[in-house]
């Protein structure tokens, strides 16, 4: 095998350099180097291990003209919010990268979703855990599958080799900080490991047509651990994510080559495994039974996907010099904004009052159709009256007090309709995207803050 030749580049700008540099001189960022291979050794065993595996013949150029157009082959899984996310089932051939913190259930809900295959042949590749603790989870989870077999290992060219012999119809890689290439001499989880690693995972599953799921960590700033590219290279990037303090779960896509990026799965954590929500409305909104002030419904989407959901807000007078300002799932600064649009167009004092936001279920919400419900809240707690039962709100609070349309609003006005309530308030802006067709729900559509204070209170 020839020598391996290496370089430093820096990863912000991909400047290149024979030795580590401390300071970037085109970027000038600090400590940015890390050593990445430049030639890889010929390794005459490695190339022949594809051609047992390669389907497809050698590429020449063609025109675009000649090329056929086919749907995509995909596998379509037991789990309907899997399907969702990558847009219609798992693709042959794709990459598909699953980033998220530590303990949130990863390597739980693809343990299942591998199970749930039963009539594919199915490769769990683990160098975190040993077969003893995943039979222990599998066992927990209840569901037995023959063609479901375990490898712990972290080396890559022998989990090629077990590929070679077993030939499975989908590879699960959990996770890729923990593999190691033998063609690069850094650690495993170092940048050039996990770019190496990926690099073969991705010729591997292009050149066979398998599909791979990549389980990857991330960073304490919440990004996916490893270099930037990572994330180029793969076909489609999933985050999952949650509060530690709440069961529910969120998959969001962030990118996706086969399907849309705006569609989001949710699920629940139970002792059996992560069970899949198929209406979220009815869970995010509490249960209760007096009508208690500072409560409102908001009409909102996420992803692609209509939820009902439940705004809380308490207004009380500041004890300290400073009012406090208090969110959880809600933007910070966003609350500020309104806060300071009901004192201007208002009149309201909120400036020596203490306010406190919550989104009930632990979820964050970044729609900012939200705005309608948060103001309806935030003024029922402050006057101290419970608002209208089965209303609900959908509409963007503009500076000068104008409830400015959202989109997709017939998809709010029917989520809110299935769910049995009697009212939703819209910005009359949204007057053309009403639907035509009469409906069970009364739609009040008003232009201006004041109206609604006027029509609540």
């Amino acid at each position: 095998m020839s020598k391996t030749k290496t370089g430093f580049f820096c990863q912000q700008c991909g400047y290149e350099s024979a030795k580590w540099l401390g300071k970037c001189p085109s970027c000038n960022q600090w400590n940015s180097f890390v050593e990445e291979l430049i030639v890889k050794g010929n390794d005459k065993n490695n190339k022949e291990d594809w051609k047992e595996l390669k389907t497809q013949s050698g590429n020449k150029t063609i025109s675009i003209q000649d090329v056929l157009s086919a749907e995509e082959k995909r596998i379509v899984t037991a789990d309907q919010e899997m399907n969702r996310v990558l847009g219609g089932g798992i693709v042959l051939g794709s990459i598909v990268l699953v980033a998220g913190e530590p303990g949130i259930g990863k390597s739980t809900l693809f343990l299942q979703n591998g199970l749930h295959l039963k009539s594919h042949t199915t490769l769990y590749v683990s160098g975190e855990e040993s077969e003893q603790q995943i039979k222990m989870r599998a066992d927990r989870i209840g569901i037995l599958n023959e063609n479901f077999y375990l490898l712990t290992e972290t080396d890559t060219q022998s989990i090629f080799k077990e590929i070679r012999k077993l030939k499975p119809q989908l590879v699960i890689i959990d996770s890729i900080q923990t593999l190691q290439s033998p063609f690069i001499e850094s650690s495993p989880g170092s940048v050039s490991q996990i770019r190496e690693c990926a690099a073969e995972l991705q010729r591997f599953a292009k050149e066979t047509n398998t599909p791979v799921f990549i389980i990857g960590h991330i960073t304490k700033d919440g990004n996916i651990a490893g270099p930037k590219i990572l994330e180029h290279m793969v076909d489609t990037v999933l985050q999952f994510e949650g509060d530690r303090q709440y069961a529910y779960r969120i998959l969001r896509t962030l990118k996706n080559r086969f399907g849309s990026t705006a569609e989001l799965g949710i699920y629940e954590m139970t002792g059996e495994g992560m069970r899949p929500v198929a209406n979220p409305s009815e869970i995010l909104i509490s249960q209760k039974e007096d009508s208690l002030s500072g409560i409102a419904i908001a009409a909102t989407i996420e992803g692609m996907r209509p939820l009902l959901i439940e705004t809380q807000a308490l207004v009380t007078q500041s004890v300290y010099g400073t009012p406090q300002r208090t969110v959880s799932g809600f933007d910070l600064r966003r609350l500020q904004l309104l806060l300071a649009v009901l004192e201007k167009r208002g009149g309201f004092h909120f400036g020596m009052k203490d306010v406190f936001v919550n989104i009930a279920g632990g979820i964050k919400v970044e729609d900012p159709s939200i705005d309608l419900a948060i103001v309806s809240a935030l003024l029922s707690s402050y006057e101290d009256t419970p608002l209208p039962p089965q209303i609900c709100f959908a509409g963007e609070v503009g500076l000068s007090g104008e409830i400015r349309a959202v989109n997709r609003i017939e998809q709010r006005i029917a989520e809110a309709e299935k769910l049995g309530f009697e009212k939703i308030i819209v910005s009359k802006f949204n007057s053309k995207s009403l639907p035509k067709s009469t409906t069970s729900i009364q739609i009040i559509p008003l232009g201006k803050v004041e109206e609604l204070y006027q029509l609540l209170f």
